[in-house]
């Protein structure tokens, strides 16, 4: 029985908490700031509640120490503090953040570190560096690298075509900071919610744009490998006009705070979401030019009794995989630990990392296809 903490008691971080008290193999601890939040937690005797607050380091300290792990699904201005903290405590560390300048931290803070720091462990960053990675070891030299992810309502029904699925800091964040990419070979910052496209995936479409931190590590692990390399965003089309509109017309980019209570308060939330994930690679093979596909759609649904959204599923069965597959041992025990760096079957064949299976896919048939590396 492995001892964890988990991080903030919001949608993801009691749903990691849930699926993880659930497989009989951790004892979790589930801690946030807030009496309200755990108070509106759904009573259940394997997770135990801690009311911490992040910013009391001696607090945080004395919750960690002697854990195993801790799990850290706290905004991402948080994340700085809950590494130190595991970092001074030998505490495995896993995160989910989207944010560029927090993982820097969390890798300064690895080196040298007796426990293994593990950022960017949900749906992206997360999960679609794995399968773009598995992707590129098919091809003798790689081109073009495409990633393309979404958590979309699967009934839009406002001008937005868009409900609130997870953390509106964190959707803000990504809509307003520069983003990685490689382009013509070189590893350079492009322009949030522009070089938009559209694109049809089984007779519905979409657009997709800019959106900073859901390429992860990856612009550094392929530079020099790849001739380009982007993430973009999904969304229903007319999303991003109105979005630039709200950023950059209105100024709001300059007054985060203000576009949250505006999103929160009209736009509504919903658990009937469908997450899309959408990953190309193209390169040479054979003398020829070819391109392999990883396209996905997970949607809400029960889980146990409850329903969850399609991206507290992908989210919280993501990092729950990572942090089995570190106490299985089958992760380096310590250091800075990119996502690509785990092998997609080990990840697929994981009880939960096993929900991205494609339907009708054997983990055997990843296992065989070619190992070239780029």
């Amino acid at each position: 029985m492995k001892n964890v903490v988990v991080v903030g008691a919001g949608k993801i971080g009691a749903t990691v908490a849930e699926l993880l008290a659930a497989s009989g193999d951790y004892h979790v601890t589930l801690a946030d700031r807030s009496s309200d939040s755990l108070a509106r937690l759904e009573r259940n005797d394997r997770i135990q509640c801690a009311m911490v607050d992040v910013e009391d380091s001696p607090k945080l300290t004395g919750l960690l120490k002697g854990r195993f792990a801790v799990v850290s699904a706290a905004p991402f201005n948080l994340t700085a503090q809950i590494a130190q903290a595991a970092r001074s405590t030998a505490t495995h560390y896993l995160d989910l953040t989207e944010d560029v300048a927090s993982t820097r931290r969390v890798r300064e803070l690895a080196a040298g570190a007796e426990a293994a720091f593990v950022p960017q462990c949900g749906l992206a960053p997360g999960f679609v560096s794995i399968v773009a990675f598995d992707l590129t070891k098919r091809f003798e030299r790689l081109d073009t690298v495409k990633l393309r992810v979404g958590a979309l309502p699967q009934y839009p029904s406002n001008a937005l075509n868009y409900n609130l699925t997870w953390s509106t800091d964190g959707v803000i964040n990504e809509y307003c900071e520069p983003c990685e990419a490689i382009v013509n070979g070189v590893r350079q910052e492009v322009t949030p919610l522009e070089e938009r496209e559209e694109f049809s995936l089984d007779g519905v479409t979409y657009e997709a744009f800019n959106t900073a931190g859901g390429i992860g590590t990856l612009c550094e692990t392929l530079a020099g490998k790849v001739r380009n390399l982007n993430y973009r965003t999904i969304r229903y089309p007319g999303h991003a006009m109105i979005m630039r509109a709200l950023l950059n017309d209105l100024r709001l980019r300059d007054r985060r705070h203000v576009l949250k209570d505006i999103l929160e308060q009209a736009v509504p939330t919903t658990s009937q979401d469908v997450v899309i994930i959408f990953v190309t690679v193209s390169g040479h093979r054979g003398g020829r030019l070819v391109q392999e596909t990883y396209a996905n759609k997970i949607y809400s649904r029960d889980v146990g009794g409850r329903i969850l959204s399609a991206i507290q599923i992908t989210t919280g069965n993501a990092i729950c995989a990572v942090l089995d597959l570190l106490a299985g041992n089958k992760l380096a025990p310590s250091g800075f630990i990119r996502q690509e760096d785990i092998a997609l079957a080990l990840f697929l064949e994981n009880r939960f990392g096993n929900v991205f299976t494609l339907p009708g896919e054997r983990v055997a048939d990843r296992q065989n296809t070619g190992s070239q590396r780029p």
